[in-house]
């Protein structure tokens, strides 16, 4: 594979500690040196396993309540780097700094801090300032180091320096350099959203992980995504896979029903309504719907506003929207 570097060194700083002892103890069997800071430190000593402070390592202490534990050029200096560069090289043995090879960092939980407290100064204090620092400054450096980012990444990392002896590839290094981006600027959208929920900057920064795949795109060949939480919008009750067509039909028929308070159905097809109608039931309401034009229903979208209990026609797919 092009472009296999060993890790030699790492530095390991996160909030986290789940799933990561496998992965120390697998970089310690292959003699990789160890950095780390605070609680991460302490875990790596409880495991018997040997590493060097940070603190070490640049001479400061942590400082302001834990708020700079790694901004430091012996730390940013050893992952930024470039080892094709001899003017770098001779700078890092001028100011003894090492080379760092892995970054395995998280970031404060965020997110999480908003969903459980409206306490300002507390979602404050989640914002990180050192762990983002470590991930972008490690991913633009991805020629020469590998950036973990997140939790969900250890078991693929502890696959690949199991199998690879320590080793990784060009091409491994830079994915975990988009995933250490994605990871980044979701994070920044995060913030970003809620500090304009008074702020009211002309602005919008969505940010969404793990799309739906779609039955196809706009057309058979293409692929496509949903992002967003499709199963608190809709419950789909029959019918095939959701395509990229299916959606608009969708957002159509759910932007037409919304004008309704009783029971309604609308049946779509192709962002045109084939029927739409309003009973005191909901069998009465289908009914009526699909009396509109059951021709043209023929694999269609039916969507309701009230929670449904029919056999619907197997040409169409059905959905209830609250």
């Amino acid at each position: 594979m092009e472009g296999m570097k060993k890790i030699r060194t790492a530095l390991i700083s996160v909030y986290y500690k789940d799933g990561l002892e496998p992965i120390v103890r697998k970089l310690n069997e292959q003699g990789v040196k160890l950095f780390s800071t605070g609680g991460t430190q302490t875990f790596i000593e409880e495991m018997g396993i040997a590493v060097t402070a940070v603190e070490s390592l640049t001479s400061y202490p942590s400082i302001l309540g834990g708020r700079v534990k790694t901004l430091h050029p012996k730390v940013f200096g050893g992952i930024l780097a470039r080892r094709e560069l001899q003017s770098d090289l001779n700078q890092l043995a001028e100011y003894e700094i090492p080379e760092l090879d892995l970054v395995i960092v998280d970031l404060y939980p965020f997110e999480a801090t908003v969903a459980s407290s409206t306490v300002e100064q507390e979602i404050i204090e989640k914002i990180d300032i050192g762990g983002i620092s470590l991930i972008r400054a490690a991913a633009k450096n991805y020629k020469d180091v590998v950036i973990v980012a997140s939790r969900d990444q250890y078991p693929g990392l502890l696959e690949v320096i199991s199998v690879q002896d320590g080793a990784t590839s060009l091409t491994q290094r830079r994915t975990h350099a988009a995933m250490a981006f994605q990871v980044s600027s979701h994070y920044d959208a995060a913030i970003f959203g809620y500090f304009n929920q008074k702020e009211q900057i002309d602005a919008v920064r969505i940010s969404y992980d793990g799309g739906k795949e779609l039955r196809y795109g706009e057309n058979p060949h293409q692929s496509g995504r949903f992002f967003g939480n499709f199963s608190e919008l809709f419950e789909q009750l029959h019918g095939k896979e959701i395509s990229y067509n299916n959606l608009l039909d969708i957002d159509a028929a759910a932007n037409l029903i919304a004008e309704f308070d009783e029971p309604s159905f609308a049946i779509l097809k192709h962002t045109n309504a084939c029927g739409v109608a309003s009973r005191p039931t909901v069998k009465e309401a289908y009914e009526a719907a699909l009396a509109g034009d059951p021709i043209s229903a023929f694999g269609g979208i039916l969507i309701s506003n009230r929670p449904v209990d029919l056999p619907a026609a197997e040409s169409m797919t059905s959905l209830f929207c609250e």
